[in-house]
């Protein structure tokens, strides 16, 4: 029997996942579902999974976070992205196995029987290749698809996005804005993480644009504009802006 672990922060996914896989009727039992690097760290510890199905982007870090906190571990992945050319081509150069969003049934059983199969020092060699590509490149520019064709956005001069509704709103510090129809969620994984912070469910800041942070937890950027911050992204961003 296989020991499962589902670690992805958006609910309605990690059901679907678990409802998917307990109808393919594989020898796999799900130890939990997280949300968080945090929470997936002390399950994993505590459960010591064979597979964890992973998502990239989480609440509080990214799936190499959580990678690099449980190495004492043995166990396979099978990653959850979203279509981002920049995530799969890294996923593929190491050619670990992943399923895109929204997640196809046949799909997920090809991942899982191949993960089944994979030896996991193998494996391990896989994710160095893909941590080398996603964290070692240096990304200077964002390519949007909007309805009128293509638009090149420099990451020097994006001040924050907001999303609402399913759509991500860009801001430039020139004043400009585009609006791409997807969510803030599928674009996080593109940002330099040594620049940009998502500070709340709806936005993602440049850290290079803020002018001063007030105790009632709200960024107030150079050009005037306030951006709230979560209570659970708090302490984050206040170390992140005091180490930046």
């Amino acid at each position: 029997m296989l020991k499962a672990l589902i670690v992805e922060d958006e609910l309605y996914i990690r059901k679907g996942l678990l409802a998917m896989i307990t109808s393919l009727e594989k020898d796999i039992t799900i130890l939990g579902e997280c949300e968080s690097v945090k929470e997936a760290v002390v399950v994993a510890n505590a459960c010591n999974p064979d597979l964890i199905f992973l998502d990239i982007n989480l609440i509080d870090g990214n799936a190499f976070d959580f990678l690099e906190q449980t190495t004492n571990l043995n166990y396979n992945v099978i990653f959850i992205t979203a279509y981002e050319q920049y995530a799969l081509q890294a996923l593929k150069n190491g050619a670990v196995d992943y399923i895109l969003k929204p997640v196809d049934i046949e799909e997920l059983e090809a991942a899982i029987d191949k993960a089944i199969t994979t030896n996991t020092e193998t494996q391990q060699e896989q994710l160095q290749v893909v941590k080398n590509e996603m964290l070692g490149r240096k990304k200077e520019k964002l390519i949007l698809r909007l309805q009128e064709g293509l638009q090149i956005v420099e990451f020097k001069h994006l001040t924050h996005c907001k999303s609402d509704k399913g759509y991500t709103t860009f801001y430039l510090s020139n004043g400009k804005s585009y609006i791409a129809s997807k969510p803030i969620k599928e674009f996080e994984d593109q940002f330099p993480e040594d620049r940009f912070m998502r500070t709340h469910q709806s936005y993602v800041v440049n850290l290079d644009f803020i002018d001063k942070y007030d105790k009632n937890g709200y960024i107030f950027l150079k050009s005037g504009e306030q951006i709230p911050v979560s209570a659970r992204r708090k302490t984050e961003f206040v170390e992140r802006l005091l180490n930046n």
